[in-house]
Order: C-alpha cells, then structure tokens, then sequence
C-alpha cells in the first residue's frame, strides 16, 4: 500500500485535491475524502463543485441512499461505502483506517507538520508501506522529496 504525504505550502487544498481526484477517477478509480469536521467536508464538497468551471468531477456526501454509487465520496471515517481503494485524508489527522486501503492521500499544511512527522515515522515500520513525501518547488511544481 502507498501512501502519498502531500504538504501544503505553496497550493491550498482547494487546488490540489479536485487534481488529484480527476486523475483517480479518470483512472476508472474511486476515492473517500475523510474529514473529521462537519463544516470542512461541506468546504470540500463546494470547491469539488467550482474548482474550474469547465469541469464536472462527480461526488456526494456520506450519508446519502447513493453513497455505493459515488466515485468521489466524502466522509468523517475511512469507510469505502463506495468500493473506493483510494483515500485522501484532507484534515491532517492520520488515521490507520486509511492502511485497508491500496493508496492513501494524506495532505497537511504548517498547522499540522507535528502530526505528519509522528505519521511518517510510525507507518516507516509498518511492513508493506510504502511512503512518499510531495513537496512544491519554488514554480509551483510537485516533486518528491523522500
């Protein structure tokens, strides 16, 4: 299992998950998006809404008759409800529910940089992880950097 730790610094989340979630689905993929605040998940879902106005990426929220139908599908738990394989943990709180999972997308910014490094150590001993830490370049540019 994979999993990708994004640190927000010069992109907010607004820009970088819809990216992200495009390529899953694109890819014949689903996704869960898990965060623990209420008010957060109903931010993710009107920018998963706007973020281009050209594009259509379609998701729900947790809770709903159609949530097995969702190829994005927004949560407070790591739960693929939606056969999903991928998850993107959008509030900086790791949590191992997501190691059920075949890649898991956990995106944080300086407010949690603590918390990700406790992350990134513990699943190091995890057996069959394999972790990769994306930072930007000064031009705005994904790389990664371990």
């Amino acid at each position: 299992m994979q999993v990708d730790f994004y640190h927000l610094v010069a992109s907010p989340l607004e820009r970088v998950l819809p990216r992200i979630a495009e390529k899953v689905v694109e890819g014949g993929g689903r996704l869960v998006v898990v965060a623990g605040d209420a008010g957060q998940r109903s931010v993710v879902d009107r920018f998963l809404w706007t973020y281009t106005p050209e594009s259509f990426l379609p998701h729900g929220q947790a809770g709903g008759e159609g949530d097995a139908e969702q190829p994005v599908l927004i949560a407070d738990t790591a739960t693929a409800t939606n056969a999903a394989r991928n998850v993107a943990i959008v509030d900086g709180v790791w949590r191992d529910e997501a190691l059920t999972f075949d890649r898991a997308f956990h995106f944080f910014d300086e407010d949690s940089v603590g918390a990700a490094r406790v992350a990134w150590k513990a699943l190091a001993e995890r057996e069959g992880v394999e972790r990769r830490y994306w930072k930007q370049d000064e031009n705005g540019r994904w790389t990664q950097a371990a």
